[in-house]
């Protein structure tokens, strides 16, 4: 299928039609079987069209995503191996112990780190017991 623009000669009147080819576009002009929508007029003609090319601006879009979610999945990934070389994981007792560092100021050599809720990780806050969330990548290799 193809669409046209026409222009009709007489009253002006620009219209879209589609065809089933460009020689079945001809071959109804040339039997006079095209007429205006508004006047009826027979005088029908093709007017200039701009191509209408297949935009894959999307595609790209979405490859640079995939780009950016990799980029930052590296970068979570730098991250997790400082913070697993420099603190001492503690597993889902982090709450337990952040308390006990924080109220028996029992120092540690290192930080800690682990898991906790959100609830848990709420209640840490209004306590003044300073945390952070940081987001983590499962290690495909584990």
């Amino acid at each position: 299928m193809i669409k046209y623009k026409l222009i009709c000669n007489d009253c002006k009147l620009i219209f879209d039609s589609w065809f089933a080819s460009s020689l079945e576009y001809e071959k109804l002009k040339k039997k006079n079987f095209l007429n205006c929508i508004n006047c009826s007029s027979e005088k029908i003609e093709k007017t200039l069209m701009t191509p209408h090319f297949i935009n894959n601006t999307k595609e790209k879009n979405v490859e640079k995503k995939k780009i950016h979610i990799k980029d930052v999945k590296n970068k979570i990934k730098e991250y997790q191996k400082f913070i697993k070389n420099n603190f001492e994981y503690v597993g889902k007792n982090f709450a337990y112990e952040a308390r006990t560092i924080h109220y028996k100021n029992k120092k540690k050599d290192k930080g800690i780190y682990g898991t906790a809720s959100r609830e848990e990780i709420k209640e840490l806050k209004e306590e003044g017991i300073n945390t952070e969330i940081i987001p983590w990548v499962k290690d495909e290799n584990s």
